[in-house]
Parts: structure tokens; sequence; C-alpha cells
């Protein structure tokens, strides 16, 4: 009886604290969302990239044992990027990544990190990576991209897609190659800006307030919006955002297009990517050149998650073991 007062007692401080127990939490689905995390952290380097490279892309990337290493090939190229119609080979493949789980609710943050003193990356910015990742269906990551030599960066998802393959998630191809359509659509309008270093930020932050009114809207049931409604959504967004003006019309219908596909994709009947892009239309919105993610180190690598795991099991335990004292 004395252990079932001191059981009740602990609960109640528990409660006076503001934790509130339940049973323990059933895994969280993923399948059914379109929308993924990882549980592990990974670096990705381009097949494209030497043994001698690799060891100075390690140095860059300024990971941990904790990160499992993967190669991205052309063949990875070819199925999550270009949707079977490329003929890029294994040499090409020079953008690397890393990637660690960030904390839930975190959305997509991305760096652009220099390679010997040199920004490789010669046309992608960290506010495009962030948001196509989203659009994909990745959210809750943190992302490092870099290259040995000047590239464009247009294949540097791969490797963040062949991550979450490796991971246990099989990405729907359609939102992959959705997304990455909206890589290639808002590039001119980037191009044509480069001297505005809040451009990108707030280009893609404009897209993800329309990609969300438009998952929104259909998850209501509305009728789907015509490419001039997209249009419009698109416009007011970007006058919004204080960027209409630096955006030209054609530049729009090309975005538009993209945005089209995107209503027709699996992801934008998705419950949860709502609240996902919004999360990461927040890392964008007045993000400014290649550092998105200030943290210096990888906080929430695969070591450190696991660390914090082992603890809530150790807790979630204990508190079962207090509650078995009332049965």
């Amino acid at each position: 009886m004395k252990l079932k007062k001191l059981a009740t007692a602990f609960l109640a401080g528990l409660t006076f604290l503001g934790v509130t127990l339940t049973s323990a939490p059933k895994a969280l689905a993923t399948s059914s969302s379109n929308t993924h995390t990882l549980n592990s952290a990974y670096v990705v380097y381009g097949a494209g990239t030497s043994q001698e490279a690799r060891q100075n892309l390690a140095k860059v990337f300024e990971t941990d044992s904790s990160f499992k290493t993967l190669t991205a090939t052309a063949s990875d190229y070819n199925k999550y990027i270009a949707n079977g119609s490329s003929n890029t080979t294994d040499a090409a493949m020079i953008s690397s990544v890393a990637i660690a789980p960030g904390d839930p609710g975190s959305g997509v943050k991305v760096n652009i990190k220099d390679y010997n003193g040199s920004n490789n990356i010669t046309q992608v910015t960290s506010q495009q990576y962030a948001m196509v990742a989203q659009m994909a269906g990745v959210t809750d990551v943190s992302i490092v991209v870099t290259a040995n030599r000047p590239v464009s960066g247009k294949s540097a998802l791969t490797g963040v897609y062949k991550a979450l393959a490796e991971d246990g998630v099989s990405l729907n191809t359609e939102n992959t190659a959705t997304a990455n359509e909206m890589l290639s659509a808002t590039q001119p309008a980037i191009n044509a800006n480069k001297d505005d270093t809040t451009y990108p930020g707030k280009l893609m932050a404009a897209v993800g307030d329309v990609s969300k009114q438009l998952a929104q809207q259909k998850q209501d049931n509305q009728e789907l919006a015509t490419k001039q409604d997209i249009e419009d959504m698109l416009n007011k967004a970007l006058a919004d955002r204080g960027i209409q003006d630096q955006t030209t019309s054609e530049q729009v219908t090309q975005i538009s297009g993209a945005l089209v596909n995107f209503q027709n994709s699996p992801i934008s009947s998705s419950k949860t990517y709502i609240n996902n892009v919004t999360n990461t239309i927040n890392n964008v919105k007045d993000s400014t050149g290649n550092l998105m993610n200030k943290a210096k180190d990888w906080a929430n690598s695969a070591q450190a998650k696991e660390a914090v795991e082992q603890a809530k099991s150790w807790f979630t335990r204990f508190i079962e073991w207090i509650k078995s004292l009332f049965n």
C-alpha cells in the first residue's frame, strides 16, 4: 500500500510538471503519409569521386563514425531524378551529401559547404534543395551538400533519395520527379536574381505557400485549381514575399507548370504535408546564402539520436513499472 501511495505521488508530481503518461507510443506510420524522415545518418558520395576526394569530402562534412556510407550512381540518378530518361554516367556523379535526422517539426534544412575554399555547387541554392526535398517527401532532416569540382548541383538530391531508400523508405517516384521538375523550373528565376541573396529564400517560400494551398484545397475536396488559378496564386504569393517585380511572367508560367504537376502528384493528398511544408517555409523564407542550418555539428546524428531513444526507452520501461503497481 505504501508503495502504491509512493507511485501515486510520483505520477502526480509528473502531472504537476506537465508530463502526461499514457501507454507507450505507437510507431509512426510512414507508408500512407508520403512524407518521411530518417532513422540513421548517411554520407552519400557521388560515384564519380575518387577515394582521395572522398577523404577530403569527409572533412568538409565533419561527420562521425555513426554515419553510414553510400554511393550515388548514374542508375540512382536515372531512377530518382531523370525518371528513366537520362544517359548520365557514373563519372558525372560528383555532388555528394551528408544527411541526418532532425528534430520532429524541424522541416528540411540545407547547407552548401565550400570545398578547399570554393563553392563548387554553381547553380542550385540551399533554399531550392530544402523546398524540393520537402516536395519529394523528405522532412525533418539536416542536409549538407558539397562537391570536389564545379557542378550545377542538380544531381545532389540523388544522394538524399538514396539514403531514404537505404533507410527502408521507398519514396514515390512520381513525387520525386515532380519535385525535380520544380528544381529546374525555379532555376531561371534564381539565376536572373543571383545578386540578391534574399531572393532564393523568398521564391522558395512562395512556392511552398502555393503548394500548401493546393494541398489544402485538394484535401478539402475542392475542385482542382486550373493553370491560371495557380499562376494567380503564385503571383499573389510572390507579391506577399515582396519579389513579384523581380519575377517575370515567363518565369511564373514555368514555375506554375511544375505546381500543376505537384497538385496531381500523390504527396499533395498527404495530410502531413501541410504541416511539414510550413516548417520548411519557415526555414527558407528569411535565409540568405548557403548556410540555412547554423549548427556547427551534427547534434542530431544517428549516434545522438540513439542515445536519446535509449533514454526514452529506459524512462518508458520505468513508467510502465510504476503503472504496474496499480494492477
